[in-house]
């Protein structure tokens, strides 16, 4: 393709809304226009590496004897409803009125779509098991979208669905998808890593996600070296924390004046403790039942996701300071586990459990407890996991004794083992050997596909702009005509082009009547792996240039062995 034909214009100047290196590089290059806010038109070059994605992950999933299919964007509310999802998915459901008044979803997945088709075709045992998936347009109403492809509103999704008689299958179709994810991955080169994940809405018994590392990444996982365990933090646990070390056996309780210490580290230096020996008391609400009270160290956060999980609600949220004013009888900052109301409902993470002597609010303004004693001084009858883990935690397998390490990575992909979540709600079932009616067992694999490319950007780029491994890039070689007006290096140019396509190389010319300069800063701002320049000069001692992309190393390559070198350094 050459340059002066194709529809490829690079800009000098960043985006005011581009916050990471992908939304400001694929804007730059000419990848993609935005249209609303989170929503994307994908320009030629862009679409290319979006096209040789969707082509890894077809044959990877085809390999796996999955069948393609395409399901529409928009689906009727009815659907949503028999799942439960309509009224539990949130505000990120975009829903719609059609010219009848009647309720549509522009669908952020296809779990209630494609259980619909199957329930309507599959009766029996025997006609299991299979896999569907597509690669679809998707929509979701973030709040607040951001970082171009990587938390858009509408994007591009390739969504899997397995359908078996029993969780043995499951079983087997979730360990092929993982090998399928962990092969596309790997043909699209790029570094990367699978940890333990919450469900989210989309529900199910297990999942895992998969992470391209960059320390761009918005995800914070944890990973322990000596046994592998890895998980994104949301679904982390860490081994038991040691307690603080104190001197001597905790006195009786007693109560210390805090006058306008609201924060742990204020009251902790006040009263000469390590905030490891606070117990914080955290009151939530929920749209599902009376707040709750959450205890945890002071040292450390509640995962909300754990804690939503627990009560299963989608958004627990901090009480407002009237609330909590109400129920502990004490401005924020001073609530704590002595003397709140008999019926609330008290939660206390694991990680308080060993403190001996740990202080706390007084459930009174300008006050904490300290010398606090579970069982002498205070009862809790709930115990569970609410800690959000962190690198340096101990790691929580079993005899393990490793120390988890932080890293960031990238969301692109994530599979689900759903068992029959959506087939009992909606009626997808089949008779098993012996004629009982059974629901299907399902999983679902997601992949974002615009996502994938981004975080490849994110992985692979410099100061000057993007670096594409050879898989996803547009095109495997830049032509670079110098001059072109001169009818030596254009007719060498022109042979050299014709030469490359004829052994089926994705060759861009750059046949443009622009200064050097602006050519190789538009050079490396595209990253296409390799580089060929065609020059006056070096064209006189019967040479081109020859270099990649990642080292920018020049090679002085004879004109006659040009061809040959370059399908050489495609075939490493």
């Amino acid at each position: 393709m050459r340059w002066s034909q194709y529809y490829l214009f690079t800009t000098r100047e960043v985006p005011a809304d581009a916050e990471v290196v992908s939304h400001q590089l694929m804007v730059r290059a000419g990848m993609i226009r935005k249209v609303a806010a989170g929503i994307y038109s994908y320009l030629p070059f862009g679409w290319r590496s979006i096209a040789k994605l969707m082509a890894i992950v077809r044959r990877e999933l085809d390999a796996k004897g999955a069948c393609e299919l395409v399901m529409p964007a928009i689906s009727p509310a009815e659907l949503w409803q028999e799942s439960g999802r309509w009224s539990k998915y949130g505000k990120e459901l975009l829903r719609i009125k059609d010219r009848h008044g009647r309720d549509f979803v522009f669908g952020p997945t296809h779990e209630e779509v494609v259980t619909d088709i199957v329930r309507h075709d599959v009766k029996s045992y025997r006609q299991l098991p299979f896999n569907l998936y597509q690669i679809q347009t998707k929509f979701r109403d973030e709040i607040r979208p951001r970082f171009g492809l990587m938390r858009g509103r509408e994007f591009l999704m390739k969504d899997a669905y397995s359908f078996d008689a029993d969780d043995a299958g499951l079983d087997v179709a979730y360990r092929a998808m993982h090998d399928a994810y962990c092969a596309i991955f790997a043909a699209c080169g790029l570094e990367y890593t699978v940890v333990e994940a919450d469900t989210g809405a989309i529900g199910g018994s297990a999942s895992h996600e998969f992470m391209v590392l960059a320390e761009t990444g918005e995800s914070e996982v944890v990973r322990c070296p000596g046994c592998g365990y890895s998980a994104n933090v949301e679904k982390a646990s860490s081994g038991a924390l040691p307690p603080p070390e104190r001197d001597g056996e905790p006195g009786p309780m007693r109560e210390v004046a805090t006058p306008g210490m609201t924060t742990v580290d204020e009251v902790a230096e006040f009263l000469g403790v390590p905030t490891a020996a606070m117990v914080k008391t955290l009151i939530y609400d929920n749209e599902k039942e009376e707040p709750v009270a959450v205890l945890v160290r002071g040292d450390r956060a509640v995962n909300e996701i754990k804690l939503a999980n627990l009560l299963d609600v989608q958004y627990p949220v901090l009480a407002s300071d009237e609330k909590v004013a109400a129920l502990t009888g004490a401005p924020v900052g001073f609530a704590g586990p002595v003397g709140l109301p008999p019926g609330l409902r008290v939660i206390a993470d694991e990680s308080v459990r060993d403190l001996a002597g740990f202080a706390c609010g007084a459930n009174k303004a300008d006050a904490h407890l300290v010398d606090v004693v579970w069982g002498r001084d205070v009862e809790v009858g709930e115990w569970a996991d609410l800690l959000l883990a962190r690198g340096g935690d101990p790691c929580p397998s079993d005899g393990c004794g490793g120390i988890l390490e932080p890293f960031r990575g990238i969301e692109v992909g994530h599979i689900f083992k759903l068992g029959d979540k959506y087939s009992r709600a909606m009626g997808c079932t089949f008779l098993d050997e012996n004629g009982r009616e059974q629901p299907m067992i399902m999983g679902c694999y997601g992949l974002g596909i615009g996502r994938t490319v981004a975080a490849a950007i994110e992985q692979n780029h410099d100061d000057d702009g993007i670096i594409w491994p050879l898989p996803l890039a547009p095109f495997s070689v830049l032509l670079i005509a110098l001059n072109p007006q001169e009818e030596s290096v254009r007719r060498a140019a022109d042979e050299l082009y014709d030469a490359l396509r004829q052994h089926g190389v994705e060759v861009f010319y750059d046949d443009r009547p622009e200064r050097p300069g602006v050519k190789f800063k538009d050079a490396d701002l595209i990253g296409i792996p390799l580089r060929l320049v065609v020059g006056k000069k070096s064209l006189a001692e019967g040479k081109v240039e020859l270099s990649r992309r990642r080292d920018r190393q020049r090679q002085p390559v004879a004109v006659a062995d040009a061809v040959e070198r370059v399908m050489a350094l495609l075939g490493d």
